[in-house]
């Protein structure tokens, strides 16, 4: 990118506020390129938005959209004619676009009929089930971009088996970033609010429309998981989304035991995350901060985009049938090191995109 050039940067769920906030403080290193930032409102729980500006030092939106709560298609409709507006009127050279959700693919398609330049962070990754929002979103928009930013070697492959050659960079994981540099504010205090001793409990997330939509799966891991609090307390802080079907189902009995939260901001969270026994999550950022803290997680999915992860023992795929056993085995998970760059991945992005 010349000197002189206006970035655009999109955003709209938990992870995607935590990365733009590490790349929006190398941005601010620079005189010569000016940001605006876009809140599709993808996230409207302010425990889940709103304080990642204040915590992590975010400059607020120039443009929130308010845009929540809707089927898929509707939401991502919905973002698509808004992001037109917003991008005609501020005309950037270039957008920055995060991970894999509706607002993702909303903001890429969008630059594609405009012919802007589409730069993805976390570019790459690839699981199972194919048909999952998620991995659909985020296909579609490596294959519109135009600088793809990959965290690991495996993003690299994934991007070569699908024919794409040009304008592949493996920076590293902007989410490592974050962790070091917030590593020594992590705040901890929920442990001796919530009653808890240090490794010696769980905590979970869980949002993924193939555990929650489905009543007998989100029954049975909710079973499992009150089997597990007989042994090891289990803190879960839960979703919206999720709190809406435990609630439409009638599935609230199986929380009796279960020390429940509404959502954490990011430096509670990992206050609590580098105390833990282990994580059980469907997230895919969250299974990975959990490997940044030197914690195993049970992903509650059919596969990961974080294979790498799985592949070298860090963390563990799990069934809904079969939680409860895993959860509770003794395991001396390998942290293997290096596998998501040195630290510094925001900063090579910046310096790409300015060249």
């Amino acid at each position: 990118m010349s000197k002189g050039m206006k970035v655009l940067s999109i955003v709209g769920a938990r992870p995607q506020f935590v990365k733009e906030a590490i790349i929006q403080k190398e941005i601010n290193k620079y005189v010569d390129i000016e940001e605006t930032v876009v809140h599709t409102g993808q996230h409207y729980d302010s425990n889940m938005s709103g304080v990642f500006f204040d915590v992590l030092n975010m400059r607020k939106p120039e443009y929130n959209l308010g845009i929540c709560g809707k089927s898929h298609g509707e939401m991502t409709a919905e973002m698509m004619i808004e992001l037109e507006k917003v991008i005609l009127k501020e005309m950037p050279d270039i957008v920055i676009l995060y991970g894999d959700t509706n607002s993702t693919l909303a903001g890429a398609l969008v630059c594609a009929k405009l012919k802007v330049k589409v730069a993805h962070v976390e570019a790459g990754l690839r699981q199972e089930p194919k048909d999952m929002p998620e991995e659909i979103n985020r296909v579609l928009t490596d294959h519109v971009s135009h600088y793809l930013f990959v965290p690991s070697q495996s993003g690299i492959d994934n991007l070569k088996r699908e024919g794409i050659f040009e304008k592949v960079f493996f920076v590293g994981d902007v989410m490592y970033d974050v962790y070091k540099e917030m590593e020594c504010s992590f705040d901890d205090s929920l442990l001796e609010q919530l009653h808890l001793r240090p490794d010696n409990y769980f905590v979970m997330t869980l949002h993924r429309d193939f555990n929650v939509d489905r009543k007998e799966i989100l029954e049975s891991i909710l079973s499992e998981v009150s089997r597990v609090t007989k042994e090891v307390p289990v803190v879960f802080p839960l979703h919206p989304r999720t709190r809406k079907k435990i609630e439409e189902y009638g599935l609230g009995t199986y929380l009796r035991k279960v020390i429940v939260t509404e959502p954490i901001d990011y430096l509670k969270l990992m206050g609590l995350t580098k105390h833990a026994l282990k994580i059980i999550t469907d997230s895919g950022g969250y299974q990975k901060e959990a490997y940044f803290a030197g914690k195993e997680a049970c992903v509650l999915m059919p596969d990961t985009s974080w294979r790498e992860l799985v592949d070298c023992g860090a963390n563990v795929l799990v069934d809904h049938n079969n939680l409860y056993e895993t959860v509770l085995m003794n395991s001396n998970p390998c942290m293997k090191t290096g596998i998501y760059g040195d630290g510094h991945a925001a900063e090579k992005i910046i310096h790409i995109l300015h060249q």
